[in-house]
């Protein structure tokens, strides 16, 4: 099909951009949603984009966030540049325009806010636009202290500091797609917010956000960390550390923050991350929400629990093994008996005693990690369910396929594989590595029903007619594997035995 330069000229409230035809699509690149948070914008919330004259050229990816260079199992694009002016959108529409607005997803990328960006390989979202025929958004948020730290106690007249400006810069991004999809072909009326991880973390947090009221219609969290938010003096404890091991002293904190290189503050909260809080507060997340009490009002545990999210259709699941990524190649869940028994000591040890009996063989290795992804993403997940099913459709899901190569190398149906299968990324290297050892046909076909399941939440505010929904009562969950099935109330002897426990808030 030839495509005009005239379709790929986009006219948006701040002035004109121009595109590119990639693998299939239309798609504009590195498009300025707000200010760049820099100087004296940085750690604050974000500000309104400025206009330009002229045609914007939006055919390459805008700055990545500052964060660590290690290595990222979806393919960070390493060529395009790190720099705290990172807030723009990538959008991407079928080659042919259309009459009819299109349903939009937008994609919030995970990464326990301390890496991650709109630029890397899988998230660019081309064949869910080509099979979805939808309108696709992927955005970059800051990440790391930058963007999840609470630095408020430090502010001073002349250095102000925001809590929660990640969240905030994700708010700030769907305020400028309802303002500006349209002219992309998307429907402003009907946007599906999905996300993986500290993504899908984002979404349960964000259907919480006063602010973010009406600016998404359906909701899609895969492996979220709902549970990931914290009050303020857990907060102020991180900051305090964060501080300390950048030589910086309170009384220059505000200062200090404002002027340190961003490439220190990455490096120090990598250290913290990685090292420090694991160890000294093992099962928290030192770069997360804060509960601020205004921007984020309450704990979202709380706000589902209590039927106070946004009643938008929403469908959310975890992997079957979700703790065995991290006990193999991360080091920030409690995967040992050692961390699992310092966090029970230090946060709930009436706790302790009947949770380790819900998973027979505890101390070994695989109960324990059963016990590091039931704690930060299944239980949480099933209390958001259960809350948010009283006020709105909702539905769950567990995946359960692994190939014979994952098998075999320990990972088994765990954290963040689902991603590429999400998106049709199934002809990637590490998708044909996976499936060395065979399940290549099986993983193809269990990618067009996972995605499937999203753009059937898009297009008709549900997952699938085949797919029950989940109440409290029957706790219907769709399991995929190679050949997907209904189960009631997996694991009814471990939700039990974590209810009540709220960890560190």
């Amino acid at each position: 099909m030839d495509i005009g330069v005239e379709s790929l000229v986009v006219e948006t409230r701040n002035g004109r951009v121009q595109g590119v035809v990639d693998q299939g699509v239309r798609t504009w690149r590195g498009i300025p949603y707000a200010a760049a948070p820099v100087g004296e914008l940085r750690l604050r919330a974000p500000r309104p984009p400025e206009s330009w004259t002229g045609i914007r050229d939006a055919r390459l990816f805008g700055a990545v966030p500052p964060q660590s260079k290690a290595p990222s199992l979806t393919g960070t694009h390493r060529r395009v540049a790190m720099d705290e002016d990172c807030l723009s959108v990538n959008v991407s529409a079928p080659l042919d325009p259309s009459d009819t607005l299109r349903p939009v997803l937008v994609y919030l990328y995970g990464g326990a806010f301390s890496s991650g960006s709109s630029a890397e390989p899988t998230y660019r979202g081309a064949k869910l636009v080509r099979d979805g025929d939808v309108v696709y958004v992927c955005l970059n948020y800051r990440i790391g202290a930058l963007g999840f730290m609470d630095f408020r106690a430090y502010s001073t007249p002349e250095h102000r500091f925001d809590a929660n400006v990640g969240l905030r810069d994700q708010v700030a991004a769907l305020e400028w797609i309802q303002q500006n999809i349209e002219a992309f072909g998307g429907d402003p009326r009907n946007v599906t917010l999905f996300g993986e991880s500290a993504g899908g973390l984002a979404v349960t947090s964000l259907m919480c956000i006063p602010s973010a009221r009406g600016l998404f219609h359906q909701a899609y969290a895969q492996s979220p960390a709902p549970s990931g938010a914290y009050y303020p003096h857990t907060h102020a404890a991180w900051a305090a550390d964060l501080l300390e091991i950048l030589g910086i002293s309170p009384c220059d904190a505000a200062e200090g923050l404002t002027t340190i290189s961003a490439s220190k503050l990455v490096e120090a909260t990598r250290k913290m991350t990685t090292k420090i809080g694991p160890a000294k507060q093992p099962g928290s997340l030192s770069v997360s929400p804060v509960i601020d009490g205004d921007f984020l009002p309450r704990h979202p545990i709380d706000m589902f629990h209590e039927g106070e999210s946004h009643q938008v259709p929403l469908v959310l699941g975890t992997m079957a093994r979700e703790g065995a990524l991290f006990a193999k190649v991360s080091n920030i869940l409690p995967s040992t008996p050692e961390r699992i028994e310092k966090m029970f000591a230090g946060t709930d040890p009436l706790a302790r005693d009947r949770v380790v009996a819900a998973y027979p063989g505890y101390p070994s290795r695989q109960r324990s990690v059963d016990i590091s992804g039931d704690l930060v993403f299944w239980y949480p997940s099933q209390m958001v369910a259960e809350g948010h099913s009283r006020v709105a459709p909702t539905w769950a899901y567990r995946y359960d396929y692994a190939t014979p190569m994952m098998n075999l190398l320990g990972f088994g149906a765990t954290h963040s594989f689902d991603v590429p299968v999400m998106f049709g990324d199934t002809d990637s290297g590490l998708a044909k590595a996976l499936t060395l050892l065979g399940g290549r046909d099986e993983l193809k076909a269990l990618s067009r029903r996972f995605q499937g399941s999203l753009l059937s939440l898009a297009r008709h505010s549900h997952p699938g007619a085949d797919w029950p929904g989940y109440d409290e009562f029957h706790r219907h969950t769709r399991v995929f594997d190679k050949a997907d099935r209904i189960e009631s109330d997996p694991f009814p002897e471990r939700r039990r035995a974590w209810a009540g426990y709220r960890g560190y808030i």
